[in-house]
């Protein structure tokens, strides 16, 4: 059976941690920022972790996991 490849997006935004989680980056802190205010840039500030509905999708786009 031939190797899965993974999907080149996923390997780009997600990282799998240690315990199996998924991180991602934050959405909507690339530009135009004038329009939010500070407590909305604050709180999106670094990564957060997926939710667990998510997880299943992003583990199949990347069935070998991703370092």
């Amino acid at each position: 059976m031939p190797k899965l490849k993974t999907k080149s997006g996923v390997k780009k935004r997600f990282k799998i941690t240690a315990t199996g989680k998924v991180k991602h980056g934050v959405a909507g802190k690339r530009h135009r920022l004038m329009s939010h205010n500070a407590k909305y840039i604050r709180q999106n500030r670094g990564t957060s972790v997926l939710s667990k509905a998510d997880w299943d999708a992003v583990k199949s786009w990347a069935p070998y996991g991703l370092k």
